[in-house]
């Protein structure tokens, strides 16, 4: 089971590869870039053989770091709703159970919230507004905070202080994954059928 802990690893590899020398080439930030793009929907089709043969990679069949580039792939397979869905719904099943870490499947089900453009439950997803990293919508954010410390995350206010810390100056892109401007995913979101009900 666990020969497919090298093709996760390859997966991470690639993209942290491509995002280097997109980095390089001063590509404009708050963009999703053509080739990125390309890039996560080949590790999405890649993920897909997996777990149609296996299941979703736990990290007890990949090891820790091969479950964790299996959901970093989920989380950037934002042009293909259905798939990035049924991730969610095998990675909670895994949470449930033990076998993978509860704040992956929280911050798989915000991005899928985000990209709905639906409240997200745990104030992961944030992106620029009014020139500071702030988060979008959350649902009953009065106890965004217990539902947080519920699956391993740090309040919402450190998280936030955090990302702003480390975002170097306004403009750079926001922190958790979050692969481009809202605006930006917006129009994904409508061009790939996150919000009309179809793919």
């Amino acid at each position: 089971m666990m020969h497919f802990r090298h093709r996760l690893l390859a997966l991470r590899d690639a993209e942290l590869a491509l995002r280097a020398e997109l980095a390089q080439s001063g590509e404009p930030v708050g963009d999703y870039n053509p080739r990125l793009r390309q890039l996560h929907e080949a590790h999405a089709r890649e993920l897909e053989l997996i777990i149609d043969d296996e299941g979703w990679p736990t990290s007890d069949v990949a090891d820790a770091d091969g479950s964790e580039a299996a959901w970093l792939v989920a989380m950037h397979a934002v042009s293909r709703p259905s798939f990035m869905r049924r991730c969610l719904g095998l990675l909670k099943g895994a949470a449930n159970r033990g076998e993978a870490p509860a704040r992956q499947a929280a911050l798989l089900e915000d991005r899928i919230r985000a990209l709905e453009g639906r409240p997200q439950i745990f104030g992961t997803q944030l992106d620029w507004q009014n020139g500071r990293l702030s988060p979008l919508p959350i649902e009953h954010p009065d106890t965004v905070d217990s539902r947080r410390a519920a699956v391993g995350l740090d309040s919402l206010a450190e998280a936030i202080a955090i990302a702003r810390s480390t975002a170097q100056s306004d403009g750079a892109p926001p922190p958790e994954e979050w692969e481009a401007s809202s605006a930006v995913l917006d129009a994904l979101a409508r061009e790939v059928g996150w919000r009309n009900g179809k793919e």
